[in-house]
């Protein structure tokens, strides 16, 4: 079992506000690495996806129990952070993979966890030293494949270049020619920017 496994075995054990069914939990980031592959590496946080369903109530109990300072945090050295929706570089209709077989043993919680591809896409917008380490993972254990990774990626260009996120595109495409060079070791993709941006 793995830090984020554990951390949200955590939070379900000290749930006091049961509801009727399971409430959805989005993964993002490394967390939905270490939740689908053999991969792990020593994180601070687990990042849960704003949604209809993490309404501003839940979310401010799901930190109270283990958000940042908590005594979970104190204790496991890992703590739950809820990420604004229109945050992360994610392309249109993010795909997500109800984790079953985890979340047979929660009793509060149905933990989805963002498809590799797509983390792997979200990455690119920061693109810092660990970031660059989970996609280089990824592309070692042969899970990047190329003409997903471009469609996805286009995908998340569409959802951006509407609006004001739009400045972040050319440096998420550098970032992609980055890791098409040296992590995937094929040609880099010409993106097109939108034609305000040429």
């Amino acid at each position: 079992m793995n830090d984020i496994e554990r951390l949200f075995l955590e939070v379900d054990r000290l749930w006091k506000h049961p509801q009727p069914t399971k409430i959805p939990l989005k993964i993002i980031g490394s967390g939905a690495l270490f939740l689908q592959t053999t991969y792990g590496r020593a994180t601070k946080d687990g990042d849960v996806l704003e949604t209809l369903e993490v309404t501003a109530e839940l979310k401010s109990r799901l930190l109270a129990v283990a958000g940042k300072n908590s005594a979970v945090h104190q204790q496991m050295g890992l703590y739950l952070d809820v990420v604004i929706n229109g945050l992360p570089f994610l392309p249109h209709g993010p795909l997500f993979h109800p984790q079953t077989r985890f979340n047979a043993g929660l009793h509060h919680f149905s933990i989805e966890a963002l498809d590799v591809t797509d983390v792997v896409v979200s990455k690119l917008k920061r693109f810092n030293k660990s970031d660059a380490e989970d996609v280089k993972a990824m592309a070692d254990r042969g899970l990047i494949e190329h003409a997903k990774f471009i469609d996805r990626f286009n995908a998340a260009v569409d959802r951006f270049s509407m609006d004001s996120r739009a400045d972040d595109l050319p440096r998420c495409i550098a970032n992609l020619n980055r890791v098409e060079r040296d992590m995937l070791r094929v040609k880099e993709s010409k993106i097109d920017l939108p034609d305000w941006m040429q």
